[in-house]
């Protein structure tokens, strides 16, 4: 069993008089790090909210009506939970009349779970994400010596559970997941009028990441409007499937203010939208797709070790960039991705001198496990 660093952090607020929200794209595993943490909980009650019946039981509950199916439990979960109709008042239901309950509720849609329990909820609940398989748990599962060998792997196949423990059906795995499966919820949602143009804008994004994304631009690629382009992407961001970066400005006025880039959270799925399982030595976009990797990585350590920071790409109207900038207690940390082990540190000389404080760092397959264990 792969350790996931969100078990620890669960397990700490569990029976705290506050119920726990777990979200995450579907398959990244919080079922199964809940059945973990829970299998010597005799006393739990799992409700799989994709069945109809749980649905049912959903529907105009009463306080004695949920106080007779679950009073005699004192943990209940309730998975995939955006799939109940007006879920945050019925999750506010069971925490406020079931007070020795540990309510868990699992979402894979930030957009439809978040949005209906943050105002019934408010306080009353803590909120945590669960990512794909990181870089730091398989490195605590079989050591960071083989887990730097399955580097070319990583960027080809991503970090889905499923994908890592099945080695040789990543393809079809990964098929699976790409076609429908990640997206389910949003195929559902009433604004997706035309599931195939979804489609083509994922995988419009997946050739352009590295690279700044205009609405305008996709919108013409794919036949919509450049506010229906901005909405789609919005919902994909919210269901865990890419993720933005805007550019960073401060001092100069000819620093790009309002540009942004795309990048999927797991990049097997950004590979299998382009049906491209190529070997590094053989691709064009090695390293968009490093790029990508990285930052993906690094958004998931700064998530699991709490690190409050804000994190931006910088660009001038002269194409002078640099790829990531973070920004954490006023400090400024600019780093610069290379495929390429033998590559220098070369920083525009218009970045540093306008954030002589600023640290840069030029980070490779050669040293990245540095740059994802920094505080």
């Amino acid at each position: 069993m792969i350790k996931r660093y969100q078990t620890e952090t669960v397990s700490a607020l569990m029976h705290k008089g506050k119920a726990i929200v777990l979200l995450g794209a579907r398959q990244v595993g919080k079922t199964t790090l809940l059945q973990e943490l829970l299998s010597n909980s005799p006393d739990t009650i799992w409700l799989n909210a994709d069945e109809p019946d749980i649905q049912a039981l959903f529907e105009a509950p009463t306080s004695t009506k949920l106080a007779a199916y679950l009073g005699q439990y004192k943990t209940v979960v309730i998975d995939e939970a955006q799939r109940i109709a007006d879920i945050g008042v019925k999750l506010k239901l069971i925490t406020d009349n079931l007070k020795h309950l540990q309510l868990i509720a699992t979402g894979s849609s930030a957009l439809e779970l978040a949005n209906k329990i943050n105002e019934p909820l408010t306080g009353r609940k803590w909120e945590l994400y669960l990512y794909p398989l990181s870089f730091g748990e398989m490195v605590d599962y079989h050591g960071l010596l083989q887990e730097k060998r399955l580097l070319t792997h990583r960027l080809l196949y991503g970090y889905y559970p499923e994908v890592v423990s099945n080695v040789g059906n990543e393809r079809k795995i990964l098929r699976q997941l790409s076609d429908s499966y990640l997206y389910k919820d949003l195929l559902m949602w009433e604004g997706i009028k035309k599931p195939e143009k979804l489609i083509k804008l994922m995988q419009a994004l997946a050739l352009q990441i590295g690279s700044e994304v205009s609405y305008n631009e996709i919108g013409n690629m794919i036949g919509l409007d450049s506010q229906t382009v901005e909405k789609y992407i919005q919902l994909l961001e919210k269901s865990f499937v890419i993720f933005r970066l805007s550019s960073f400005s401060r001092n100069l006025r000819n620093e790009l203010k309002k540009s942004k880039k795309i990048y999927f959270v797991d990049t097997g799925i950004r590979n299998a939208l382009i049906a491209n399982f190529a070997e590094p030595a053989l691709r064009n976009d090695i390293g968009g797709l490093w790029e990508n990797f990285i930052i993906s990585e690094k958004r998931k350590q700064n998530h699991y070790s709490e690190k409050w920071c804000n994190s931006y790409f910088w660009r001038t109207n002269e194409q002078q960039e640099i790829d990531y900038v973070e920004d954490s207690d006023g400090l400024l940390t600019a780093t610069e991705f290379k495929w390429d082990g033998k590559a220098k540190n070369k920083f525009p000389t218009t970045f540093t001198k306008a954030y002589p404080d600023a640290k840069t760092q030029l980070i490779t397959p050669d040293n990245f496990e540095q740059f994802l264990d920094q505080d």
